[in-house]
């Protein structure tokens, strides 16, 4: 088994995007037999040491990100060159560029290109920029589904060799469908009523999401019900210009809840009490929150946008992405009981297919492919 290297010094304080990705992904790695090193920021080194890995000590990571890009360029050469792993894996786009051994990269989406207007102005083009240089210098990108490979495929010209596929996984001991008492808990703590119905969003508010459009088909979809439910909108505040315009927009009578930030340990408990989860997505580089509701027993409504129809195959229902197909999808599901329970009961036997087992293998034959072509 190769001797790996992580630099995890790029997760954010809350384990939130890249941090979901690392907490499952090494241990499924360690429990391979992969002899896992992380580069942590301080904070996080008794995380990944609870969870397999040897933490490099010593090192201390400057706050925010251009400071911590400087440090990766300049810092964690000769931290990677003190510890001599066989290959190392930067999971987030970046790597250092002085590092000349076996080099793993991770590309989570191609959407800077195919879509930059659903990013911010400074981030598109850096991330574009970073991306290029991965697919360059790195001996394999890893990309989390088969559809961002084939946007880099067709888009920048990459060889399909240099690219693998590690589809995510869900962490079943964690979602799973919820006992009563922790979906009235949850419920409670956001504020819901217990017997009162939602359809639930969970994401960062961004315009990638659709919300605003999710909103307005939400609105048509309450017409004319008696006891129309409740909208939850449950993430990160992100930078999309015409979500507060929507919101607005609601007509009285209709209830919307903005949730925020909803801890980990509760996710489980929302997906599992919403009558129906929307993620009625523009395009996603994997779509872990469509899985996650599934692995809890959800009916999910989401688009046929990019990977999302290779998470939900045949197990969730689509719409297209406009205000008035996503009303009318909305409408058959809140309409018929016996449909979302039979989403449901497909949704929670298709996750049970993405495991972080699998996803471990495929970085290990990313790490193995690396070491190779690196010796030659």
């Amino acid at each position: 088994m190769p001797r790996l290297l992580v630099d995890a010094t790029a997760i954010p304080a809350d384990l939130r995007g890249v941090g979901r990705y690392l907490d499952r992904l090494v241990p499924a790695l360690v429990r391979a037999g992969v002899d896992v090193t992380a580069v942590a920021q301080q904070r996080d080194r008794s995380h990944f040491e609870s969870l397999g890995a040897r933490c490099v000590p010593g090192v201390s990571v400057p706050e925010g990100r251009p400071a911590r890009l400087a440090w990766e360029q300049y810092a964690l050469p000769s931290i990677v060159a003190r510890v001599a792993p066989d290959v190392l894996h930067s999971p987030h786009y970046t790597h250092p560029l002085r590092w000349r051994g076996p080099l793993v990269v991770t590309v989570h989406d191609a959407t800077f290109f195919s879509n930059p207007e659903w990013h911010t102005r400074a981030k598109a083009p850096f991330f574009r920029a970073a991306t290029r240089l991965a697919l360059r210098r790195a001996d394999v990108c890893v990309v989390a589904s088969q559809a961002t490979a084939d946007e880099l495929t067709s888009r920048l010209g990459t060889a399909p060799e240099r690219l693998q596929v590690a589809h995510l996984g869900v962490d079943t001991e964690l979602f799973h469908p919820q006992p009563a008492d922790v979906r009235q808990r949850v419920r409670a703590s956001i504020g819901l009523a217990p017997d009162e119905e939602f359809v639930a969003f969970l994401g960062t508010l961004e315009p990638r999401k659709n919300v605003p459009a999710l909103i307005r088909g939400w609105v048509a979809a309450c017409e004319g019900r008696r006891n129309p439910p409740t909208l939850v909108l449950a993430g990160g505040a992100g930078w999309d210009t015409e979500l507060d315009a929507a919101v607005a927009a609601v007509p009285a009578g209709l209830r919307l809840l903005r949730a925020g930030y909803v801890p980990l340990e509760d996710l489980p408990g929302l997906l599992s009490a919403a009558t129906v989860v929307s993620y009625p997505s523009l395009g996603e580089g994997f779509g872990l929150p469509v899985l996650e509701a599934m692995a809890c027993g959800a009916a999910v409504l989401t688009t046929r946008r990019l990977s999302l129809p290779e998470v939900g195959g045949d197990a969730v229902a689509y719409t297209e992405p406009d205000d008035a197909a996503i009303g009318q999808a909305l409408s058959r599901l809140l309409d018929q009981p016996e449909l979302r329970a039979q989403l449901s009961r497909a949704g929670h036997a298709r996750a049970a297919g993405f495991t972080w087992a699998a996803c471990a293998r495929a970085h290990l034959r990313a790490y193995e492919t690396a070491i190779r072509r690196r010796s030659r």
